[in-house]
């Protein structure tokens, strides 16, 4: 049930929860797009750069479990800054990776104090990152109702695509070419984080994220939820779990992935890599707000709240399967070639189709996921964060032992063209034809 307040006021929130997740993704995205650089500098491998996202996805994992039982405890109003504060201090010590890594091994060589120091920072970040999403998906649970729900977490999940899009410009701006001179953004970046604190406290009052008592007519109503460990509950969940660990581990690929894919596969430079980059996410920003507008555009045209969920997700993806066409294009050899020739061309346009899909998968996932509960929706969160997360760090050494080991990257990006369909399947399979979200 939405609370009473404006919607000038929810809408406004849920862009208050966008600069979260932009705060978020810039943190993370930080590593990958500096990647090469820092890899180079201090001779790490790719499987030690896919076990530096490991460390990050399974303290993410740790942390969703964590943070999904206590912000349904405590709820999100000091919570959700407290996690936030915390993320961004991570990501701001990592410029300090080789300094940590010498206090706490000081007769360890360089290569190994640094490598230590930069998976610390990467577990902190990942740990307290987790947080974001069962504090921000319980505050569109309660602020919206379930018509505006797809929007609002459009809106949500964009930040992600914001934050991709602005990060490698800060980088581009604030890194030098000497030694180290990858430093300045993490420090930039996690600063900035600081300032979300001062409108969240300001936008939010303690009965603003608090639920309300439902009624016992509203429980028994055709519409209500299912009973928890129901036989509806539970095929919605195993549905649920199949779509996320689909789409995060294509979502969570190409994130850590694309930069070093577009530079060893098809010889883009870093400058080349980094605008392409935020060019991506721009276009994982417009597959993501289109298809809030989407849904809320046929609900009102008189679809099913339900079916228009499912049909734009089947949609999105569809311009994910591209993916499968791009991994065995030709190699673009820009280095050789150029930039503006027919293959590299060919090959940005493709993937920035299937940046459009990628993201374009989750705002209707979200919804799909607080159809299942009222009152546990931080706990629902929290497990599927912790699968996906499992999912993805368990994902990313396997990836760069096959890099290392075929200097490919053809199979890897097939499969993550592939995986959403496999999600697609499970939803119209599996998916109770009752339906049951909350008001």
């Amino acid at each position: 049930m939405a609370t009473e307040r404006s919607t000038t006021w929810r809408w406004g929130v849920c862009s208050l929860l966008l600069c979260a997740t932009m705060l978020m993704y810039m943190d993370r995205l930080t590593l990958s797009v500096l990647a090469k650089r820092i890899c180079d500098e201090y001779g790490f491998s790719n499987v030690q750069y896919g076990q530096l996202d490991t460390g990050l996805s399974y303290a993410f994992a740790a942390g969703a479990l964590f943070f999904g039982f206590l912000v349904d405890r405590i709820g999100p109003r000091w919570l959700y800054p407290g996690v936030l504060i915390a993320w961004s201090g991570a990501g701001v010590a990592t410029a300090y990776s080789e300094s940590i890594g010498v206090w706490l091994l000081p007769d360890a060589s360089g290569p190994d104090q640094t490598y230590l120091g930069f998976m610390l920072c990467r577990i902190a970040l990942g740990f307290f990152e987790s947080g974001h999403w069962p504090c921000a998906l319980v505050t569109t649970q309660i602020i919206l109702t379930r018509a505006d729900r797809s929007l609002g977490n459009s809106i949500l999940q964009s930040g992600a695509a914001v934050g991709s899009v602005v990060t490698p410009i800060i980088v581009l701006l604030l890194k030098t070419d000497e030694a180290g001179g990858w430093r300045p953004p993490f420090v930039a970046i996690g600063c900035i984080g600081m300032f979300w604190i001062v409108p969240w406290v300001l936008l939010i009052r303690r009965e603003d994220v608090e639920r309300k008592p439902v009624s016992a007519d509203a429980a028994s109503a055709p519409d209500a939820t299912p009973k928890l460990w129901s036989a509806d509950f539970c095929r919605m969940f195993a549905v649920v779990v199949a779509i996320v660990i689909c789409i995060n581990l294509t979502w969570q690929f190409f994130r850590v992935w694309l930069p070093k894919y577009l530079q060893e596969a098809h010889g883009y430079n870093e400058d080349q890599t980094a605008w392409f980059t935020s060019a991506y996410y721009i276009a994982t920003d417009v597959g993501c707000i289109g298809v809030g507008f989407w849904v809320k555009g046929l609900i009102s045209s008189g679809w099913g709240v339900h079916i228009a969920r499912a049909v734009t997700f089947t949609a999105c993806a569809g311009l994910v399967l591209l993916a499968v066409a791009v991994a065995f294009l030709p190699s673009a050899d820009v280095a050789a070639n150029g930039f503006f020739t027919p293959m590299s061309l060919v090959l940005l346009a493709m993937l920035l189709l299937v940046a459009a899909g990628t993201l374009g998968l989750y705002p209707n996932y979200y919804s799909f996921t607080q159809e299942l509960t009222r009152t546990h929706q931080g706990k629902i969160s929290g497990v599927l964060g912790t699968i996906a997360w499992i999912g993805s760090g368990t994902m990313q050494p396997i990836v760069g032992s096959y890099v290392d080991a075929t200097g490919k990257y053809d199979r890897a990006v097939a499969l993550a063209g592939v995986l959403p369909v496999v999600a697609v399947i499970a939803l119209w399979v599996l998916w109770p034809k009752r339906s049951a979200p909350p008001v």
